[in-house]
């Protein structure tokens, strides 16, 4: 039976071309994905998306040397797209990058690359509740530290973003996997005095001090 439906499934789709064809296949793999065990993963359901309605964000701390630039847009040159963009659905067809600029980039900028992938890139979206802007740049931040990668500057001013967008310190420390000096410490970077007037930093700051911060 199974057999059977996947080689009519098959026969459809090659009578398809183009853009016609893309949209099938994303097609059946939502569908599919809705069905499958493993649904709660977005790395289930990776979609392939016209370059054109991916938004890089504007607040990610990570950075990428020209060395090792050139090294990805090799990798994939030679090896393929092996791992998807991570991105958010901004509705109307539109998402924003949450993981993977440089490899949106090679994608927009790597002429032979994007004509190779049709001018299309592989996403795998995130859960779509997390509609505040510092969830998604949460969820950014913790890739990167995943990897060992970010940039000190920009992470401390998300930090402080954060904090004024009504983040405790606690739940930064739990959201980004951070040590509590650590928040502090980027907090101070960015020059928000007010957040210190009148005490010394001290990693002995217990997590009652943090909340009430």
């Amino acid at each position: 039976m199974i057999k059977k439906l996947t080689g009519q499934i098959i026969d459809e789709l090659s009578s398809l071309s183009g853009e016609e064809q893309i949209d099938a296949l994303n097609s059946i793999r939502l569908a599919l994905h809705v069905v499958s065990p493993f649904r709660s993963e977005p790395v289930d359901c990776v979609l392939w998306v016209e370059t054109e309605k991916l938004q890089a964000n504007d607040y990610n701390p990570n950075t990428v040397a020209p060395p090792e630039m050139k090294l990805l847009e090799h990798s994939i040159r030679e090896d393929g797209y092996t791992q998807p963009i991570v991105a958010f659905g901004l509705g109307e067809g539109g998402f924003e990058v949450i993981d993977g600029f440089h490899r949106y980039r090679v994608g927009v900028e790597s002429k032979d690359i994007s004509q190779r992938i049709h001018g299309h890139l592989p996403l795998a979206v995130v859960n779509q509740d997390r509609t505040e802007t510092k969830d998604r740049m949460a969820s950014t931040i913790r890739h990167n530290r995943a990897r060992g990668k970010h940039a000190i500057q920009p992470m401390a001013e998300l930090v402080a973003q954060m904090y004024f967008n009504g983040w405790s310190n606690k739940r930064i420390c739990k959201e980004l996997g951070m040590e509590k000096d650590e928040v502090l410490r980027l907090k101070q970077i960015t020059g928000i005095g007010s957040l210190f007037e009148n005490r010394d930093f001290s990693p002995a700051w217990d997590l009652k001090t943090l909340e009430g911060d």
